[in-house]
């Protein structure tokens, strides 16, 4: 792992942070979905496009692993507060959502304190950050009228729950890894 900041994959990551403020202003300011949901798609592409690339071009760097999630979470938080404050997701969802990062935030708070710096992220993780960056395009088209206009609606609340229940099914795996490792390190 290279301590390297500078590289094509972090240079993504951080064109990817500086898209959040906008994204956010183009939902709740002139309520410019359409184009929010350019902005998001383009986040999304360019989340594959620097994973890919560090691959590739083996530019692994820690300040690229903690780059990705954070703009991953920013976009998330941005997303699920634009979309609180115009009711087009009610409050309960957003807490759910919240409660479990509330969660992560506490076990790696408790590992830090015992030395270790993260656990190995798993793939059920992955898919659900995924999942909630599909539904947050799809709900803002579910705004729109008309018959694409439903059909996102449904298709966006169909994800939305499906991400809230593999983000909660990765939580608990993840806590499981823990107790696990706490078995072990006994």
């Amino acid at each position: 792992m290279s301590d390297r900041i500078v590289t094509v994959p972090n240079a993504l990551s951080m064109l990817r942070l500086l898209g959040v403020p906008v994204f956010f202003w183009l939902i709740v300011v002139p309520q410019h979905d359409g184009l929010a949901v350019v902005v998001l798609a383009v986040s999304g592409a360019t989340d594959w496009l620097d994973g890919y690339l560090a691959r590739r071009l083996s530019q692994f760097s820690r300040f690229g692993e903690l780059l990705d999630p954070l703009a991953d979470r920013l976009y998330t938080l941005a997303a699920l507060v634009a979309l609180w404050q115009r009711a087009i997701i009610p409050a309960a969802f957003v807490a759910a959502l919240l409660a479990r990062d509330v969660v992560m935030t506490a076990l790696l708070a408790y590992l830090k304190r015992r030395g270790v710096t993260g656990v190995p992220v798993h793939f059920v993780g992955k898919a659900a950050t995924m999942t909630l960056l599909y539904t947050m395009p799809l709900l803002l088209l579910g705004t729109f009228d008309g018959i694409w206009g439903q059909a996102a609606h449904t298709l966006g609340w169909a994800f939305a729950w499906w991400a809230l229940g593999l983000y909660w099914y990765a939580a608990t795996l993840y806590l499981h890894q823990v107790r696990s490792w706490r078995a072990v390190t006994a």
